[in-house]
């Protein structure tokens, strides 16, 4: 029989349904059935496209006598990470307390007032190799509970107070400033690695952020190597098994240095992230690989994860099902020799060997028996330059057989079972996703790439708000629930900016400065600065975190500050960029790791500036405008904000957001272009090439 979870809207929750453990979802009634029966309560949460969180459940979850122990012994509850973000936080501090690690699934046993004792991450069923098992595991706690009670309890409040000083701690100081660029440099610098790209060694994670960091470090220090450790990451990727060569997308991240076998889920927030350091690394140095990557990064998110309503989907599993029929991490995308010879024929076949590094007995470890199965991960071992050399072809040629090869093999895949799709919506990701679309609308001329950014800015604005202005977190099935948290608010507002300077429809300006004064009110430390990751009326949990360090996506905090100093240089309103800085000194001595928090520095490189603001004053769709906006649109100028002042009174829609464009009017008819600095602006221009110039010589001092 189904259990509770039956009636989630969370496909991760909905996984584990028929699961005999008799599961809860997060909330009062579980909370009163663990006092009423005096249990404390199994904590496991995970997500839909989490590989070992399949795994647990297939071992223990969907096993009659480990769920038969956890019914007796627990009151047990279920979390969608990604739905409650908030409850993921606040328990994973305790799991990185407890143990010096996290990861998912994450298992925590508590009292039932959310009291953590116990903290983990995968279990097993049977304990072996000094890992404790489930069957082992769930009866020690059951005695612990019942014959040593006063000790669990002190234990449990003694791990709650130090999670919760930890996560409300601020150390305030003064604003940073480039100092702290150098140092993130630096770390980052100490990190690289000069072969294969990235940081650390292995496992690998794409961290876009730390990239969107450097290309603006390089701007600010072209003598040094920040566009080296960019470039070298980002061709080591492409051309690495975790970009998905046949389908297109990135998957989550590598288990090796050399990026060959990733872990095969494709997360949106990836793509989005991805798609805007390959785009502003195209800006930067004008290589056609980095816009087309970033193009087919946009191909995959809209062929595979675009929903009916125009927003998009979450992720994509990492795991299928194979030719027998059984889950398997990766069975979608990997290949075996004897595969690519009956698809291709021999001459196909033997090119796509030497383009994909494949090899007869596999070119992987299995992760669990460390031998090759025969199957193989796609990857570039050689660049393309070399590869047309050995094969003795043209670029063009080899190029064009290449796109033929893909196509064949795109075709059989399809035949394939699918992984699971997480077909929710999420507030916060979407932002993402509509400012990377925003942002290469502008950097390539692409019509379609706005439309799309707006049709699903235009769905989050229209569903994901209450009537009294609050964003919602989750959207499915024709359902929008979870009040929304910090990043929903600051990564929309993020993506609503964008879309603003790729369309100059003022209404997108004023949803992203209505919507950053929301977070404001809602979210702000008032006494300490800085924002909490819940709204001030939300669900009090044992602790309210305020989060500084970048994970997977940049911090709330970290895009906040950049939103705020922007909003605040494009209206001239001084509030918003006191408030920015603020949030930047109240981490202050957080930040003397700036490798943690790249994209904080992002936010601190342009407070520290130059930055300037350009009004072009013309009609929207006229040539001499459009000439203005694309030369704009053509340079990597990330701390530049442009705005449209079309001609008419100053009473004009966007003289009512910004006041200071009210007085910048079009020279004698022509589009003319202010350049402004510090609150000064330099004599306008009708000549694009002077404007640029103008630009060009405030980056260089």
């Amino acid at each position: 029989m189904p259990n509770r979870l039956a009636q989630s809207n969370s496909p991760y929750l909905l996984q584990h349904a028929d699961n005999p453990v008799d599961w809860y979802p997060w909330g009062d009634k579980a909370f009163a059935k663990a006092r009423a029966e005096d249990k404390p309560l199994f904590l496991s949460i995970g997500y839909a496209t989490c590989h070992w969180c399949h795994v647990m459940e297939h071992e223990s979850f969907e096993d009659a006598e480990v769920a038969g122990l956890m019914n007796e012994a627990f009151v047990n509850v279920k979390v969608d990470r990604e739905e409650r973000p908030d409850i993921d936080g606040v328990y994973m501090a305790v799991a990185q307390a407890l143990t010096g690690r996290g990861g998912w699934p994450l298992t925590i046993l508590m009292t039932p007032e959310g009291e953590p004792f116990f903290a983990g991450t995968y279990i097993p069923r049977e304990s072996s190799h000094g890992r404790i098992g489930m069957l082992d595991l769930v009866p020690r706690v059951a005695e612990l509970w019942h014959e040593d009670r006063d000790r669990v309890l002190a234990s449990a409040s003694e791990i709650t107070t130090r999670v919760r000083d930890g996560l409300a701690t601020s150390t305030p100081g003064t604003a940073l400033g480039e100092e702290a660029l150098d140092r993130a440099y630096e770390q980052l610098a100490e990190r690289a690695d000069p072969v294969f790209g990235g940081f650390g060694r292995a496992p690998k994670f794409p961290t876009p952020h730390n990239l969107l960091f450097l290309l603006r470090y390089a701007r600010r220090h072209p003598e040094r190597d920040a566009l080296a450790m960019v470039e070298t990451t980002l061709q080591a990727m492409r051309r690495g098994g975790i970009w998905d060569h046949i389908g297109f997308g990135f998957h989550r991240y590598s288990t090796d240095r050399t990026w060959l076998l990733p872990h095969f889920e494709k997360m949106l927030y990836d793509q989005a992230l991805l798609a805007m350091a390959y785009t502003e690394a195209f800006q930067a140095t004008g290589t056609p690989e980095y816009r087309t990557t970033a193009e087919q990064i946009i191909a995959y998110v809209t062929r595979d994860l675009l929903s009916p309503e125009g927003a998009f989907y979450s992720a994509e599993d990492a795991d299928s099902l194979n030719a027998e029929g059984e889950r398997e991490e990766g069975a979608f995308y990997i290949w075996s020799e004897a595969e690519l010879t009956t698809l291709l024929g021999e001459e196909d076949a033997a090119l796509a060997r030497q383009a994909f590094g494949t090899q007869p007995e596999g070119n992987f470890l299995e992760e669990a028996t460390r031998v090759k199965t025969g199957a193989n991960v796609l990857h570039h071992p050689q660049a393309l330059a070399d590869l047309a050399v050995q094969v003795g072809a043209s670029e063009t040629d080899l190029r064009s057989r290449l796109a033929s090869i893909r196509t064949k093999l795109f075709a059989a895949r399809t035949a394939r079972p699918r992984p699971l799709l997480d077909d929710k919506i999420l507030t916060d990701w979407n932002g993402l996703m509509i400012a990377a679309l925003a942002k290469a609308a502008r950097a390539f001329g692409e019509a379609e790439y706005t439309r799309q950014a707006t049709r699903a800015a235009d769905f989050l604005l229209a569903t994901m708000r209450t009537s009294e202005g609050r964003l919602l977190h989750r959207y499915r099935s024709g359902e929008a629930g979870i009040t929304g948290h910090l990043d929903d608010y600051a990564f929309l507002a993020w993506g609503l900016f964008e879309l603003y300077e790729a369309t100059f429809d003022e209404a997108y300006l004023r949803e992203a400065l209505a919507l950053h004064r929301t977070m404001h009110e809602r979210f702000a430390d008032a006494e300490a600065g800085g924002y909490f990751f819940t709204d001030a009326e939300g669900e009090a949990l044992i602790a309210r975190q305020k989060e500084y360090y970048d994970g997977a996506i940049p911090s709330g905090n970290a895009v906040a500050m950049l939103n705020g100093l922007r909003l605040g240089r494009i209206t001239g309103d001084n509030h918003l960029e006191r408030e920015a800085e603020r949030v930047g000194a109240s981490a202050a001595e957080i930040l003397v790791q700036p490798m943690a928090h790249t994209f904080a520095m992002v936010a601190v490189d342009f407070a520290v500036g130059p930055a300037q603001e350009v009004v072009i004053a013309g009609e929207r769709d006229a040539p001499d405008t459009a000439a203005m906006i694309e030369g704009l649109n053509g340079i990597y100028a990330p701390n530049t904000i442009v705005l449209l002042r079309a001609p008419g009174t100053g009473e004009a829609p966007i003289a009512g957001l910004v006041p200071f464009a009210a007085e910048q009017t079009a020279s004698e008819g022509q589009a003319t272009a202010y350049v402004c600095e510090h609150y000064a602006c330099q004599a306008p221009t009708t000549d694009p090439a002077a404007m640029l110039q103008l630009l060009r010589g405030a980056v260089q001092g």
